[in-house]
């Protein structure tokens, strides 16, 4: 297919969500229009220190960004619209389609990120058509997953019907009584459904993903038994649990206390567009929650995942100024750790037991569902739509490989799907699908200053303070290229057994002897002193400063030299080329 693309065939390049759990991003392309699917975020690991959100690489955006005629969202969790807010502050999206919740969620991020004039929000009910640009009309077909107001999209090109799931399970006893619809799936279905394109997270997990219902009963029980302080944490956008927790606490008579930015944000919303239901009375400042019978009180916390700066996370190490933790309090984690993050909530934990909390947690328990489809709940969106094509996405590469095993023992062949990575540019046809190329699929990070992306390099340097600390030396010399004092030397967070004393020594000694190699090469051609490159001379240094300390120190810390040079020529300037061979002395 040339560049332009062709008339026969769509372009399918998913920049995000495959091979990972997260910062899921699609881009669909037919001549020269591009439609994008969703545009989430990821969460950093461990060695990307200070990174707070994960983004997609959008430089194929950035190239193709006068083909951008609109986004379809699916849902409203972070991990499909994070990035939004980001996104536009590099490249114009004409407008966004998408659920009520998500939307209303989306505009409090554009408008804090100033990027609110950069595009136009649109809101959409079940089976509303949508047209985006002239080569795609999409519909928006309900489906069920752990975030209020979800669907699944049917793109209409002129080439056929692609249905993409957006994430999904099927549950028949959804909380807000919104179920799966089938019918219009089995439609799509019977008239021909040319490619699936489907979340794949639980694939590897046999049977149907329970109903969100279920976790009701085990958290009644849970909060019959607790005898002082309820906290209980989950995913601030798993809007129907959220609910569930909010109608129990009304029942046992417990005000509720909400920690976390992204809880308030998330329950003012669904309050505010009927997904939860619930008295103003129900909620009191921590404050005053603090005032109440430890009975009677519930707190709803953010930090289900063991993340650094969220309420729960604080709370169990001590740093929450309104709450700590003490013997007799019950903790619930009503979620299961993602990919990644275990370590982290485990630790939580750890340290909230250790404070004397009751805390009660893990997939036994029964107070957590996933909100993704397992094989039998995969089984039934093939069935319902028998596609001609199958495109796995949404999950790490083994449980991209098990939805295609369980895609082939519905009937679609194994020629008639590919497993895929970001960045694949995936041609579909009316007769086929294959890769036939690569666009840049890497990372872009931001930091709590949220000012711009941390390039490698700075990540780099982050990670080599982090394993090896600093070394500073600062250095002066004069118009005859000589140290005029010592170095002076600092450490930081290096770990050495190396004699201080003849560190120092062997430094100045690099220094002068590195000065004595370059001086010559460096005035050779020179009139005037005046005239000398002190940042080549500096560099020289460096270089074998580094060597010094990575042979002395057998580590790499990250070396900052500072050179202080002459402001102005002595009154006797001396003649270019001058220099004694001792400048490797130190001066006392």
């Amino acid at each position: 297919m040339s560049q332009n693309g062709s008339s026969n065939s769509i372009k399918i390049i998913p920049l995000g969500g495959l091979h990972e759990i997260g910062k899921n991003t699609c881009v669909f392309e037919y001549n020269d229009e591009i439609i994008l699917l969703d545009a989430g975020l990821g969460f950093p690991t461990n060695g990307m220190h200070g990174i707070q959100i994960v983004l997609p690489d959008t430089t194929y955006l950035r190239e193709n960004r006068h083909k951008i005629k609109g986004m379809i969202v699916t849902h409203g969790h972070e991990d499909h619209i994070g990035g939004i807010a980001f996104h536009l502050k590099q490249f114009d999206i004409p407008v966004i389609y998408g659920p009520r919740l998500a939307m209303s969620l989306l505009q409090d991020k554009l408008e804090e990120a100033g990027v609110s004039d950069r595009t136009e929000l649109r809101t959409v009910q079940p089976r509303d058509m949508v047209r985006v640009g002239s080569s795609f009309l999409v519909e928006y077909i309900r489906n069920t997953h752990s975030m209020a107001d979800s669907y699944s999209v049917a793109i209409h090109t002129p080439l056929g019907v692609i249905i993409h799931t957006g994430d999904f399970k099927i549950d028949h006893t959804p909380v807000d009584g919104e179920t799966v619809d089938f019918q219009r799936l089995a439609d799509h279905g019977e008239k021909g459904v040319l490619c699936l394109i489907s979340d794949s997270t639980n694939s590897e997990v046999p049977g149907f993903t329970p109903s969100e219902k279920s976790v009701l009963p085990n958290l009644d029980r849970v909060f019959a038994g607790a005898q002082g302080r309820l906290l209980v944490t989950t995913f601030a956008s798993s809007v129907h649990r959220v609910n569930i927790i909010l109608q129990l606490a009304k029942k046992h008579g417990r005000s509720v206390a909400i920690l976390g930015r992204s809880m308030l944000n998330v329950i003012a919303h669904a309050r505010k567009l009927g997904y939860i239901h619930c008295e103003d009375d129900l909620f009191v400042p921590l404050n005053m929650a603090n005032k109440l019978p430890d009975e009677k009180v519930l707190v709803l916390s953010t930090g289900s995942q063991g993340e650094p700066m969220a309420a729960m996370t604080r709370i169990a190490n001590q740093q929450h100024r309104q709450i700590k933790i003490r013997a007799g309090d019950t903790v619930v984690f009503s979620a299961n750790p993602i990919p990644g993050n275990t370590i982290a909530v485990v630790n939580t934990i750890d340290k909230l037991m250790m404070q004397g909390a009751k805390v009660i947690y893990g997939r036994d328990k029964g107070i957590h569902v996933s909100g993704h489809g397992s094989q039998e709940d995969q089984k039934l969106m093939l069935a319902l739509t028998r596609p001609q094509f199958f495109l796995p996405v949404h999950g790490e590469h083994r449980m991209l490989v098990k939805h295609s095993e369980t895609a082939q023992s519905m009937g679609v062949p194994a020629e008639n799907m590919v497993i895929v990575d970001n960045g694949d540019v995936v041609e579909l046809t009316r007769d086929s699908i294959r890769i036939i190329d690569k666009v840049p699929s890497g990372i872009e990070l931001v930091d709590s200053s949220h000012s711009g992306i941390v390039h490698d390099r700075v990540l780099k340097e982050r990670q080599q303070l982090a394993e090896d600390g600093i070394v500073t030396i600062a250095a002066a010399l004069s118009w005859t290229g000589e140290l005029i004092a010592k170095p002076e030397i600092h450490l930081r967070g290096v770990a050495t057994s190396v004699d201080r004393e003849r560190l120092e020594k062997a430094i100045a000694q690099t220094i002068g002897l590195a000065v004595t190699d370059r001086w010559a090469e460096l005035t050779r051609s020179l009139d005037n002193l005046a005239e000398l490159d002190w940042k080549r001379l500096q560099g020289d240094i460096e270089t074998e400063l580094r060597r010094l300390i990575r042979r002395e120190l057998q580590s790499n810390p990250t070396l900052v030299f500072l050179l202080q040079t002459p402001l102005e020529l002595p009154v006797a300037s001396p003649s270019v080329g001058t220099r004694r061979r001792s400048s490797a002395k130190v001066a006392s």
